[in-house]
């Protein structure tokens, strides 16, 4: 039998295969950063959708799936974002605020809330749906919240 009539899987045609980002079923809430990241990580994706075309497809369908991919994803989170503007001087907690809290145990811990995409706990931001965010969302300055079963204080809360 001829090697022409046998379809054998290797690696570059199982990565062609890449399946979809999966988008999160939450409003895509995004702050002016957020939307801004949004926007380059879009023009990449359409840059390197133009370079795997501009390439032998067939050569390299791992660039072609992948930009594929990541074009529709970043595609479809820039026609549903929703930028929320940031209070300079917020009262509560809200969306794209920065919040200090005290926890019990002495520490204290800072980070901002923000859009599922921009989120990013060691650079301290925290996606608006996360446990945290939802615990302290709309708590002024002298509120306790509690999380994973602890109270925190909120210590400040600042704006954009």
């Amino acid at each position: 039998m001829s090697v022409a009539f046998t379809r054998e899987t290797d690696l570059e045609s199982t990565a062609a295969d890449l399946p979809d980002r999966p988008i999160s079923p939450h409003p895509n809430l995004v702050t002016e950063s957020g939307l801004a990241a949004l926007e380059a990580a879009l023009a990449a994706a359409r840059a390197a959708y133009a370079a795997a075309q501009g390439g032998d497809v067939q050569a390299d369908r791992t660039a072609m799936a992948r930009a594929t991919r990541d074009l529709r994803y970043y595609g479809a989170r820039r026609a549903t974002a929703q930028m929320i503007e940031t209070p300079a001087d917020p009262t509560a907690v809200q969306f794209g605020t920065t919040v200090t809290l005290d926890r019990a145990d002495g520490r204290r811990q800072t980070f901002r809330i923000v859009g599922e995409d921009e989120a990013d706990p060691a650079r301290g931001t925290v996606s608006y749906i996360s446990p945290l965010a939802r615990a302290v969302m709309g708590k002024a300055v002298g509120d306790v919240a509690t999380v994973s079963g602890r109270e925190v204080e909120v210590v400040r809360i600042a704006g954009g």
